[in-house]
């Protein structure tokens, strides 16, 4: 296969720290106009920042072996890593070349030039630059090496339909053990929920879990009694409660639009098993009498503004944070009855605990049910870095929605949240259920669906 020229746009390696090793044997041309963009960004403290700081000890290893501006090898078998000085000459008259992305567009250009008997090829997660690019000539793509999943519609559900002999369901509803068929439950995972259908007539239908091939399909608790005034008002929503609920499940992901309620239950569930309560019995009672409750609940999300950033804000640490966890504060009023007085005592006892999540890196939290909500806008570092931290008797829930992301260098493809799902999905310590239906008012369910 013929050499390829790759010129890797600041996005790039923001988003992938080792991205200049993924391009096989073909050569990597970096900009120095994205150097300098790199550079602004190594004093963040989140996942970017980190990338921006691997990636600056990356180039400073491979300048010790060689010089940047000559090339230098990035390993055996790999191509040739070269740092492109700023040039405007085969910029079009039509570009200003003061706009940072033009000028490493001219890079882009300038390397073409040089390598005519070799295809060019402009790395980007900027969808404007990609096309200003094909404009120009030179051929781009998005960068994909740290995408888990290649379409939206590939991301594991936590559920699937089956269809069954009408017998089966009888069989099931009369508290008969029923194994599924091998060809089936070689394509399950566990801790995915079925929905029996009749083959005879697809309004008889039944829902379970399955565990493994030698466990018989486990049937669902309703909670009908409800975990702090909160009942499932949906089979998703009642997935998602017997994952909560499960003392064996120690990983929960929950995906679902604006309204679909994954919030509210992972903290009911929380509280429920944390906080002593009249539908305590609802709970697996040996379980929780041999190894006790969860000590505290802890909730936390990314400090990431929606739209335009307001600016610095005054006070101690906690009024800083109060407007990112007030979503959460919210659901807390709600499972109390707003009752303040009730809340601040959970709170001052510690028994209840929001914190930013960039306070959660260096700590070992235990014999606590975690949740992080809006984990969309974390990158697959940030989410190994909380996992990381869980310590025994944990249970952690991590909740989103992959079609709101703020975060401008992941995607739906690329979250942490989307990485978590795909790679734990394998495991029976973990579960995830993908909420479809809105429920948080009529308003907001249309307007997720219309809009």
């Amino acid at each position: 296969m013929a050499k390829k020229s790759y010129v890797l746009d600041t996005s790039v390696c923001l988003s992938d720290a080792n991205s200049i090793y993924n391009y096989a044997n073909n050569d990597i041309f970096i900009p120095l106009k994205v150097l300098e963009e790199i550079d602004k960004h190594k004093k963040r403290q989140d996942g970017v920042g980190m990338n921006a700081r691997t990636i600056i000890r990356h180039f400073d290893e491979l300048r010790a072996k060689g010089s940047l501006q000559k090339g230098v090898r990035l390993g055996k078998g790999k191509g040739i890593l070269k740092v492109m000085p700023d040039s405007i000459d085969d910029l079009p008259a039509d570009l200003d070349p003061s706009v940072p992305d033009h000028k490493i567009l001219s890079s882009a250009l300038s390397v073409n030039k040089d390598n005519g008997n070799r295809k060019t090829i402009l790395v980007s997660r900027d969808i404007n630059l990609r096309v200003i690019s094909d404009a120009v000539g030179i051929l781009s793509e998005d960068y994909t090496e740290n995408q888990i999943i290649k379409e939206d519609s590939d991301l594991y559900r936590g559920f699937r339909t089956v269809a069954v002999d009408e017998q089966v369901i009888d069989q099931y509803y009369a508290g008969e053990e029923i194994f599924l068929e091998e060809e089936v439950t070689q394509s399950l995972y566990p801790n995915e929920f079925i929905m029996m259908v009749s083959n005879q007539n697809e309004k008889k239908s039944a829902i379970g879990k399955f565990v493994n091939p030698f466990t018989p399909l486990r049937q669902l608790n309703e909670y009908k009694t409800g975990l702090w005034g909160v009942h499932a008002r949906n089979k998703e929503q009642l997935f998602a409660l017997n994952l909560l609920m499960d003392p064996e499940v120690k990983i929960v992901s929950l995906i679902g639009k604006a309204g679909s309620g994954k919030t509210l239950i992972s903290v009911a569930a929380g509280l429920q098993q944390v906080v002593s309560n009249p539908n305590i019995v609802e709970l697996a009672k040996g379980y929780h009498e041999k190894n006790g409750l969860y000590k505290k609940l802890v909730v936390s999300r990314p400090v990431m503004p929606m739209g335009k950033d307001i600016g610095f804000l005054p006070g101690t640490m906690h009024e800083k944070m109060a407007p990112w966890l007030a979503p959460v504060q919210d659901n807390l009023k709600f499972l109390t009855g707003n009752d303040q007085t009730t809340l601040h005592q959970y709170m001052e006892k510690g028994i209840i605990e929001m914190e930013a999540l960039t306070y959660i890196r260096g700590r070992s939290i235990a014999n606590a049910f975690i949740v992080i909500d809006e984990a969309q806008n974390l990158t697959h570092h940030e989410i190994k870095t909380i996992l990381t931290r869980v310590g025994e008797g944990t249970k952690i829930v991590l909740t989103g929605d992959i079609e709101q992301i703020d975060n401008i260098y992941i995607n739906e493809r690329s979250s942490g949240l989307t990485h978590a799902v795909e790679r734990f999905k394998e495991y029976a310590i973990s579960g995830h259920v993908t909420l479809r239906k809105g429920e948080r008012s009529d308003v907001a369910s249309l307007a997720a669906k219309v809009l």
